[in-house]
């Protein structure tokens, strides 16, 4: 760790304000297409369980699903501090592990796919409608945690991400490229969190 890696990390555990107990990274295929990306996610995520973290959930958006095989056994050999849940389009199972990866399944499919499913339980009869509320939506989602951070490199937008879980999550958007993420820029995105108050929609 360089001497200005090290001044931050200082400075962020000197700092009583709480760390993100759940860090999501939203990234794009072509981030992964780089020379070392898959080491520097193996980096990010250790990171954040060295900096207080107890759940890592990463976002791989992709433009051709062709690539989600590909990307998916890269991504499970992963050389990761916890468990790894990976999950695809197509996956209904939830994801219950300390590290989360979602390869293409944008918010509005995964959204999309709880109403169905609440659809035909009242068709069936075995719902009421009148029934339903929140906690019906999130016991049927792929990633049903809520973050507390998220991170997105590159462009400020979130690429369909998590689009039910991360409505009171804070963001942090920086323009360092995902090749050339380091330890202090994670440490500088850690210190913004902490200079922040949440509010939570209120």
């Amino acid at each position: 760790m360089g001497l200005y890696d090290y001044y931050l990390a200082l400075r962020f555990r000197l700092d009583d304000a709480d760390a993100p107990e759940h860090v999501a990274l939203v990234i794009t295929e072509r981030d992964l297409l780089e020379q070392g990306a898959y080491a520097t996610l193996e980096d990010v995520i250790r990171w954040a369980f060295e900096y207080g973290s107890e759940r890592v959930t990463v976002s791989v958006s992709v433009l051709d699903e062709a690539v989600v095989p590909t990307l998916s056994r890269e991504l499970r050999d992963l050389d990761t501090p916890y468990q790894i849940a990976v999950r695809e389009p197509g996956d209904t199972e939830p994801a219950d592990a300390p590290v989360q990866v979602n390869i293409g399944l944008g918010g509005k499919r995964e959204f999309a796919a709880v109403v169905r499913s609440l659809a035909e339980e009242v068709d069936a009869g075995e719902l009421d409608p009148d029934d339903i509320d929140g906690t019906d939506i999130e016991e049927r989602l792929v990633f049903p945690d809520e973050p507390d951070f998220v991170v997105k490199t590159g462009a400020e937008r979130l690429s369909d991400f998590m689009i039910w879980q991360s409505v009171y999550a804070e963001l942090y958007f920086t323009d360092v490229n995902w090749r050339d993420f380091r330890r202090r820029d994670y440490l500088r995105a850690l210190r913004d969190y902490q200079d922040r108050q949440r509010r939570f929609g209120r």
